[in-house]
């Protein structure tokens, strides 16, 4: 949760917020299948539109900037390194400019490979 005070009041923002603003940034850019969640008997399952903050995990650093970590699965025959960067500017760009934190990192998991 990230308080953030001014003169006129307060906002607080949720951790799931940031989460579901990253899912969506993420499963814009073209090579993202979903985003992934791992199972309780350790697979991988793609997660739908309104679970998608389980694939998220957003930490709050102590210098007030937001850290987030994204599990994907992704289409078959991508480049990786080219899809990974892009969801990385796309999601830092699209959280931080929705909730005015600055965005530290964004660290991207491939968890699984969808064919066809």
């Amino acid at each position: 949760m990230v308080k953030i005070e001014n003169p006129k009041g307060a906002i607080t923002i949720e951790d799931e917020v940031f989460a579901n603003l990253a899912g969506d940034a993420a499963t814009s850019c073209f090579g993202v299948k979903a985003m992934a969640a791992q199972g309780r008997d350790g697979g991988i399952f793609q997660l739908k539109r309104e679970n998608m903050s389980r694939g998220v995990k957003a930490q709050l650093d102590e210098d007030g900037s937001v850290s987030l970590e994204l599990h994907i699965a992704v289409d078959h025959g991508v480049n990786l390194n080219a899809l990974c960067s892009s969801i990385m500017n796309e999601v830092s760009y699209k959280v931080s400019k929705a909730t005015g934190v600055p965005v530290k990192r964004v660290d991207v998991y491939v968890d699984t490979m969808l064919i066809g």
